[in-house]
């Protein structure tokens, strides 16, 4: 299926370009998130019309990510859970856990969607850094120190 980008996406193409996706992609995630629209003669000149005020837009949300992203970088969260004596955690800390104590900091906007941990959640009492995704282009590193507490 034939798509036009209202918005930038990972790995697939910017604002405006016309591509060629799967199906089920398009028809379950792109155009239900409002992130594209079926590239018909119709859509096309409609999407012309709009288009300065579309890249309008995504430059607003890049310019407030990239505001956020100024307040978030340099941030610990400090998180205590409960531990053996070995420094094992028991159960883990995930991106849920980071989304609500960066709730708690005052970054209300965050979901959990927007954390990655490339090494899965935290098992051990640690210092370990997790990407914070506040767009496409905006990713910032976030240290989360784990305390243990004896059960």
């Amino acid at each position: 299926m034939e798509i036009i980008l209202l918005d930038k996406v990972v790995n697939l193409g910017n604002l405006g370009e016309i591509v060629k996706v799967k199906d089920g992609y398009a028809r379950n995630f792109l155009i239900p998130t409002g992130r594209a629209r079926r590239a018909t003669a119709a859509a096309k000149a409609e999407f012309e019309a709009k288009r300065a005020e579309l890249e309008k837009a995504a430059a607003e949300k890049l310019i407030a990510a990239q505001a956020e992203g100024e307040k978030l970088s340099g941030t610990t969260i400090k998180l205590t859970q409960k531990a053996g004596v070995d420094g094992r955690l028991f159960g883990s800390v995930t991106n849920q856990d980071i989304a609500d104590e960066l709730h708690k900091q005052g970054f209300a906007k965050l979901v959990k969607s927007q954390i990655r941990m490339p090494n899965g959640p935290i098992k051990t009492v640690s210092d370990s850094t997790v990407e914070v995704s506040l767009h496409t282009d905006v990713t910032i590193d976030v240290t989360v120190s784990v305390y243990g507490e004896t059960a």
